[in-house]
């Protein structure tokens, strides 16, 4: 089953993203007013009442904006921490507000998300993973570093929005005051250009077939200087631009097929990791993915088709 996914606004005035399968849509984060999201949802061909729930990332007002109103509006569970809800100093309908935890995903219909911490000077932020069935798409926006957990997810994906905040000489170059240069450069504030491309280069998956660069500063960025460094080495992966102005069109992610089969023919897909802790429980950890035939190494196998935990080695 495949995923659609479309960034209704990324950048510091607001910060939307759509991501839905053939029945269930969820946003990451509402940083745009109602009427907004609205707009460009039906500019697209598509509209709320596929909208199942509300992920959000971190409490600065670029990505809860439009959120009370949304919430209320269309009665949406909000997915949202303590810290944030406690940060963003949000008034929501008690009854909507849900909580996650880091690494255990919140089934959306068929639609799975997970969430992990990552680096941002926010009270409790969280990126997220999307996935259905064999099919990962991840956001990344609004971090530091690249930090082992947004390395460790990033190769799992088919599509990622990927943070490329700014250009180093120009944020040098430009007029911001010297602590604002160093907050967003300081390790808890956004990727630069180059931080990104290492994380894209480094860790990208030969089946990721599309790349959004998100977030990009109106300052101290270009959308043309990013595009072409990152289409130098981007393979067969499409990279394009999430405008900080209006929505993108709709991407369509598909699954890969993979060499890799089961005794009865299917492909072999992991819907979760499950490995043994230090006190001999299983924890779960990864989210649905193919494993690439490569990868000599065992694993044990959540067959979601019949949801029965099996050996595999390859």
């Amino acid at each position: 089953m495949a995923l659609y996914i479309t960034s209704l606004n990324s950048g510091s005035n607001g910060n939307c993203y759509y991501l839905a399968n053939e029945d269930d849509a969820i946003l990451v984060d509402a940083g745009l007013n109602c009427r907004e999201t609205e707009k460009r949802l039906a500019r697209l061909g598509l509209s709320m009442t596929k909208v199942r729930a509300i992920f959000i990332s971190h409490e600065h007002s670029d990505h809860i904006h439009g959120l009370p109103v949304i919430a209320r509006k269309y009665q949406l569970p909000v997915y949202i921490t303590p810290g944030t809800m406690h940060g963003g100093r949000l008034t929501l309908q008690e009854d909507l507000v849900r909580t996650f935890k880091a690494h255990e995903y919140i089934a959306i219909g068929e639609l799975r998300i997970t969430a992990f911490p990552k680096l941002h000077d926010a009270s409790e932020p969280h990126s997220f993973i999307v996935s259905c069935r064999e099919v990962n798409v991840g956001v990344f926006t609004d971090i530091g570093f690249p930090c082992e957990n947004l390395i460790r997810y990033f190769k799992l994906c088919h599509a990622a929005f990927l943070e490329a905040n700014y250009d180093d000489d120009m944020l040098e170059r430009g007029r911001y005051p010297y602590f604002l240069k160093n907050r967003i450069r300081g390790g808890k504030g956004h990727l630069s250009n180059k931080q990104a491309l290492g994380l894209f280069t480094g860790c990208k998956p030969s089946y990721m077939s599309h790349l959004l660069l998100s977030h990009l500063s109106r300052d101290n960025n270009s959308p043309d200087l990013v595009l072409d460094l990152f289409k130098r080495c981007a393979g067969d992966t499409e990279v394009v631009v999430a405008s900080r102005d209006r929505e993108t069109e709709v991407y369509y992610i598909k699954e890969v097929e993979s060499g890799l089969r089961a005794e009865d023919g299917n492909p072999i897909v992991i819907g979760l990791k499950v490995e043994s802790g230090p006190d001999n429980k299983e924890r779960t950890e990864a989210p649905a993915m193919i494993v690439p035939a490569q990868e000599q190494v065992q694993y044990r196998f959540f067959r979601e088709e019949t949801y029965r935990v099996i050996s595999y080695t390859l």
